[in-house]
């Protein structure tokens, strides 16, 4: 008989020994339990952006003295304003060249690394990963900037965004062990039975295995395309001398302050969000690979 059926019985003390609950009950109280926590989760993150947009539809004035959360009328000629006063064709046309490039650099340099690495032993190996992995923990931020500026100095990169890409494209070490989890998944007899058929290593690790690793890119690539879309100091530091070479994120912050040197936060609300809308379109270009990573991780 079904321990949760029976009644309550003494437990030799006197007192009434309490029923445990059932496995319905215990079940709904889990669930409930998590789906506040999802819920205050979304609100949490949420909540930033809700703010932002709401700012970027009101006034100055309103910014600065506060009051209701939503905006008094709708001030959408905010948008044109910041679009205009923050030249964000140029600076657009700058933060995309430079995220692109660092996401396709990224994704050829880090996927290479890792499946030499995973296929092959060499001396150093063990050193190499360790290097790898020290960097993803270890934040040197301002500490190496001078010496990354001088070193593009030497190359004669430190005018150009070829600068700020090729220091991004060096800071691979998180790509670097994602791509690695997912060649592991694939089995190497498929390299074995390429290089049968007379196919040598670099050109199995191109037609090959490459193309089984798109699920992996395409998530790797949106990771790196917003760490380059976002980056702040690099861009400042190597655009300072060059206005027209800035990215969107350095326009931005340009913003703030106006010819008066008044405070433009609605200006600055509202150029936020027309820089948010890139990272949508690539989210929404890389949708149908995380389903197919969510998928294939939950496959029988």
């Amino acid at each position: 008989m079904n321990k949760q059926m029976l009644p309550q019985l003494p437990d030799g003390s006197g007192k009434i020994a309490a029923r445990p609950i059932s496995g319905h009950a215990g079940r709904f109280v889990a669930r409930t339990v998590m789906w506040l926590f999802l819920l205050a989760t979304a609100m949490l993150t949420l909540f930033p952006l809700l703010m932002t947009l709401s700012g970027s539809l009101k006034t100055g004035a309103e910014m600065m003295t506060g009051g209701s959360l939503l905006p008094a009328k709708l001030q959408f000629a905010n948008y044109a304003e910041a679009w205009k006063q923050a030249n964000f064709a140029r600076y657009t046309w700058n933060s995309a060249f430079v995220s692109i490039m660092v996401t396709a650099g990224t994704l050829l340099v880090a996927s290479m690394a890792a499946y030499v690495v995973d296929r092959r032993d060499f001396p150093g190996k063990s050193l190499y990963v360790t290097v790898q992995a020290s960097m993803m923990f270890i934040s040197v931020g301002a500490i190496v900037l001078r010496p990354q500026f001088d070193l593009m100095v030497a190359l004669h990169l430190n005018t150009t965004l070829w600068g700020v890409i090729l220091i991004l494209i060096s800071a691979h070490s998180s790509t670097f062990f994602m791509l690695q989890g997912f060649f592991k998944a694939i089995p190497r007899e498929l390299d074995e039975a390429a290089m049968v058929d007379g196919s040598g290593f670099i050109r199995t690790f191109f037609l090959i295995i490459l193309p089984l690793l798109t699920p992996g890119l395409g998530v790797a690539g949106l990771f790196a395309f917003r760490h380059a879309w976002n980056e702040y100091i690099l861009p400042l530091v190597f655009t300072m001398t060059n206005p027209q070479l800035q990215t969107l994120t350095v326009g931005l912050a340009n913003l703030r302050y106006g010819s008066s040197a008044a405070m433009q936060i609605h200006l600055m609300m509202a150029g936020a969000c027309l820089s948010i809308l890139p990272m949508l379109l690539a989210y929404i270009l890389a949708n149908k690979t995380f389903i197919q990573v969510t998928a294939g991780s939950v496959k029988g």
